[in-house]
């Protein structure tokens, strides 16, 4: 069988603390200081009346059996006011609480959740290819539930409860010494049992299923992601198989996990009998004894019952706390995780000049790799310059291309793109003002209009077109039923791979940026488009710095210079006539591969 953990993707080196992951959701509270200071004010009003609702029933029953009873007096008329309006002012103060934290929890589950979405977008690129996407999501998506589960249980349930019996406790303690403390012990023993066994039995285990559950979320989008494939190679059962395997996992970890819950609610079960019978015991002793009323029995029997069901509640909430906390510990990880290329302090943005790219004495090592790719690494490309990138694979042409959109950080040296560092300037301005063209664009499943647009948000619809007609697009998109409206599926599955590149090509023309970046952009298309696009490269390409990453030769003969890779360093450059006149050169040699 495969190895499910070897699988999955690698995950941070430890968990959170249950203080660091609470001293997160405080400051979530702290988004809304007002609305959720108003709902603790309810809530503690409302313990206040409950602790004071068992010592109303014991006057009551007093007023109507006690040696001072008179029936026709009015003592019992006032005892029952008092006890109906304690009742009712538990419930009033609760409805009240519970209505403002709702104004306050939903707004503050989608400003968390908004954050945490646009902290993982600014981790880096080698991050994420590390990560699943469906496991991301998956663990955002549960953090907002998490978010309300801890509020409402720790605010409308656990700290009610503590006030609660101990309330009750202390009452007791001060009327009859020996019957309040032994409440107060077994009570703080039920707390302290019940905090040991969540976070040093129960928890351990939690975040062990909560792994497994991130897992499974990712095997499923890894799998429909690339249903295509997976259908083109009739592999559907054996990806099917692939996920029971996953689903196997968490099965027996998720039941590990229940298990260890039921184990901490049967201690609790015997604490909670253990008040019942030793309570109840002690009242009916002082009873006999005559140091008891009617009223105090009945007291302490209905301060039992409240005490009782906000223990074993107290139980349930605190398993359902720690949940929440385990589960909103991937955000809470994630927002304290330094960004792996963070934007210096107070960086400016990027000011787009005439496009000039300098690479001076550059050394870069890819993480996880002790030789570096590039070493002393010295390069200038002029202004609208048409720079040609080529040879085999590995050698370091991909890396030129992500190191000038700083989508990672060189060791030494520097880069600089019109004598601005790219590592001074803001991320998002630097890329903004780099178009590019992947060999294999990916769209988003919008409608071919949006993606279009993607390049400048709020482009009219006779800009999108005209982009569109200059990347031979506007054909097709025609033909569609829809046009420029047309939904084209999750990564553009609905359009062939030409059309997709015609996409991702018309946005690069509305980006309008300064320097554009192709890696093999005319791959997809047949060859009559192929040259109707060169065409339109070639217009698009004029006064503009651009930087072609090319497999076959044919399509970089008008190239301004040509530089040939391998090994991380640049070995030969010149035009495509210079370069084929050096017979045995390494331009010469990948021109022959090409032939063959």
């Amino acid at each position: 069988m495969t190895d499910l953990a070897a699988e999955a993707p690698p995950r941070a080196a430890g968990a959170l603390s249950n203080l660091a992951v609470i001293s997160f959701v405080w400051r979530q509270w702290m988004r809304k200081p007002r609305l959720y200071g108003a709902y603790v004010a309810f809530m503690a009003l409302a313990t206040l009346a409950d602790v004071f609702v068992p010592v109303a029933a014991g006057r009551l029953i007093d007023s109507i059996s006690g040696a001072d009873a008179d029936p026709l007096g009015g003592a019992h008329w006032m005892a029952l006011a008092l006890f109906l309006a304690l009742a009712a002012g538990v419930n009033i103060a609760r409805q009240i609480g519970v209505r403002i934290e709702i104004v306050a929890t939903s707004t503050v589950m989608a400003d968390m959740t908004t954050d945490a979405f646009e902290r993982v977008q600014a981790f880096s690129a080698d991050w994420h290819a590390n990560a699943f996407a469906g496991s991301l999501v998956r663990k955002i998506t549960r953090s907002m539930r998490a978010f309300e589960e801890i509020t409402m249980y720790l605010w409308a349930g656990i700290l009610p409860g503590l006030g609660v019996t101990y309330g009750l406790g202390v009452y007791m303690l001060l009327n009859w010494p020996l019957a309040g403390a032994y409440v107060l012990a077994v009570n703080t023993l039920f707390i302290v049992a019940t905090l040991l066994m969540m976070e040093r039995y129960v928890r351990p285990q939690n975040l062990v299923s909560n792994a497994r559950d991130a897992d499974l979320g990712g095997a499923v989008a890894d799998a429909l992601t690339s249903i295509t494939t997976v259908k083109g190679f009739g592999a559907e059962a054996r990806e099917t198989d692939r996920f029971a395997r996953f689903a196997d996992d968490w099965r027996r970890e998720i039941r590990r996990t229940w298990f260890r819950f039921v184990d901490t609610w049967a201690v609790q079960t015997v604490l909670v009998l253990a008040l019942q019978a030793g309570l109840a015991g002690l009242l009916l002793a002082m009873w006999q004894a005559g140091d008891a009323s009617a009223g105090d029995v009945v007291f302490a029997l209905t301060a039992f019952l409240v005490m009782a069901g906000y223990m074993r509640r107290f139980g349930e909430e605190v398993q359902s706390l720690q949940k929440g906390l385990d589960d909103i510990q991937d955000v809470a990880g994630f927002m304290a995780q330094p960004l792996q290329i963070a934007d210096a302090p107070g960086a400016p943005d990027f000011q787009p000049g005439q496009g000039v790219i300098t690479f001076d004495q550059v050394r870069f090592t890819y993480g996880g790799q002790d030789a570096p790719l590039y070493k002393d690494f010295t390069l200038t490309i002029k202004a609208g310059e048409k720079i040609a990138l080529v040879g085999p694979t590995g050698s370091g042409k991909s890396t030129f291309v992500k190191l000038i959109q700083r989508l990672y950080d060189v060791d030494n040296g520097a880069i600089r793109i019109d004598g601005q560092d790219v590592r001074d300037v803001t991320q998002t301005s630097l890329r903004r003002a780099i178009a590019v063209v992947p060999q294999d664009p990916a769209l988003f499943h919008r409608t071919i209009a949006e993606n279009i647009a993607y390049a400048r948000p709020g482009a009219s619809r006779d800009d999108i077109v005209a982009a569109a007609k200059r990347a031979r697009a506007h054909a097709f998109i025609e033909a569609l039923p829809q046009g420029y409206d047309t939904l084209v599926g999750e990564r553009g599955v609905k359009l062939s791979g030409g059309e997709r590149q015609r996409v991702a090509i018309a946005r690069a023309i509305l980006a309008d940026a300064p320097i554009l970046v192709f890696d093999e952009a005319t791959s997809s298309l047949d060859n009559e488009t192929e040259r109707d696009i060169q065409d339109a490269l070639a217009e698009v390409m004029a006064g503009k710095t651009a930087i072609v990453i090319a497999h076959r030769l044919s399509t970089i003969r008008d190239a301004d210079r040509i530089l040939v890779f391998d090994g991380g360093a640049i070995v030969e450059q010149g035009t495509h006539a210079e370069l084929s006149a050096r017979p045995g050169g390494a331009y010469s040699r990948l021109a022959a591969l090409a032939k063959t």
